[in-house]
């Protein structure tokens, strides 16, 4: 039987953030004492902190690249990184900003984790995968027909090539932990996690299109399909951020049994979803049908397929996703409908 004094304090990185707010407010639920960290710079998080505040939820406005605020902060038994700069666009043009979040940040919170032996749940990326082996995948580069699902990508998959410079920092995130656990023998998992969506995103065109795609659609806003031909037949497999939290939970409880592992983690085919699905989802739940630009220029950081393989997680925990991509599309869009007046000034 789980004792929830084996890990009661828990610090949340990132913690007003899409990803972090929600597991904030999910482990304090379940009886977790949870702080997070957060500088409030991103459009969102401080909807999501005043959410927090109102569950007696403290935030550090500290950034994460400041390493003597970080060893300032009061020791706790698990760490959980979910920091980052997350958009892959902006890695090509301000990697200053994103190796001092994505790397310096991971490097300072493996030390304070070493002086205080916390352990370490990490939020990785499916973008440490090369751009060349996600490429290949689909043979023309112009998507006019549909995708057939084909290749799923794991633990055990090629990491060696280029792959965006924040996919770069999450690798290097990656093999930064498995050292410091190697050398000082640190207790750490690591997700390796595709796109993730729910209520709480602020969605932007790199980052949570879920999110985006429902808000432009709801409010009759203009939208694109970017890259490919512009045709709208990437796809992406989302995982629910509850089905994410789920998860999470089973680690911490299994953490001392259960440690020192990576997993791939994501929607998979339980809930994935081309661009032009997912127009044609937005269109039913909200009652609005707008007109889609075309973009048939492709960016070089873009990838036309990704779906997980999550047969290494669900074997070990015996946990898969529940909810498809409907139910994404609808828990997002009820919450977003729900308080359109408040978060609008955030898209």
């Amino acid at each position: 039987i789980y004792n929830l004094k084996k890990i009661m304090k828990i610090l949340i990185t990132g913690g007003c953030g899409f990803v972090g707010s929600n597991l904030a407010l999910f482990l304090k639920k379940k009886g977790f004492t949870v702080h997070t960290l957060d500088n409030l710079t991103r459009k969102g998080s401080r909807y999501n902190s005043n959410l927090l505040k109102k569950q007696k939820i403290k935030n550090y406005k500290i950034n994460i690249s400041n390493i003597k605020k970080i060893k300032s902060l009061p020791k706790y038994d698990l760490i959980l990184d979910c920091c980052a700069e997350a958009a892959v666009e902006i890695s090509k043009n301000d990697f200053d900003k994103v190796i001092n979040t994505n790397l310096i940040g991971t490097i300072n919170i493996l030390k304070k984790s070493k002086n205080d032996k916390s352990k370490i749940i990490f939020i990785s990326s499916s973008r440490i995968y090369p751009l060349e082996e996600m490429n290949k995948v689909i043979k023309n580069k112009n998507l006019k027909s549909k995708i057939k699902i084909s290749k799923m990508f794991s633990e055990k998959d090629k990491i060696i090539g280029p792959k965006t410079i924040y996919g770069l920092t999450k690798l290097c995130s990656e093999m930064l932990i498995e050292e410091f656990s190697y050398a000082y023998k640190l207790k750490y998992l690591i997700n390796r996690c595709g796109v993730i969506s729910g209520p709480l995103q602020f969605g932007k065109q790199d980052q949570g299109f879920v999110s985006l795609w429902i808000w432009r659609h709801l409010n009759k806003k203009k939208l694109s399909y970017i890259g490919y031909g512009g045709y709208g037949n990437q796809i992406r497999d989302v995982l629910h951020i509850d089905d994410l939290s789920e998860l999470i939970l089973l680690q911490i409880k299994n953490i001392n049994k259960i440690n020192n592992k990576l997993f791939t983690v994501g929607g998979s085919k339980t809930s994935y979803t081309s661009l032009n699905q997912l127009t044609k989802l937005c269109q039913k739940i909200t009652g609005n049908k707008i007109k889609m630009g075309k973009v048939s220029k492709t960016s070089s950081y873009d990838i036309p397929y990704y779906l997980s393989d999550n047969t290494h997680v669900s074997n070990t925990y015996r946990w898969k996703p529940k909810r498809n991509i409907n139910q994404v599309v609808m828990d997002t869009f009820l919450w977003l409908k729900k308080n359109k007046p408040i978060i609008k000034k955030y898209f």
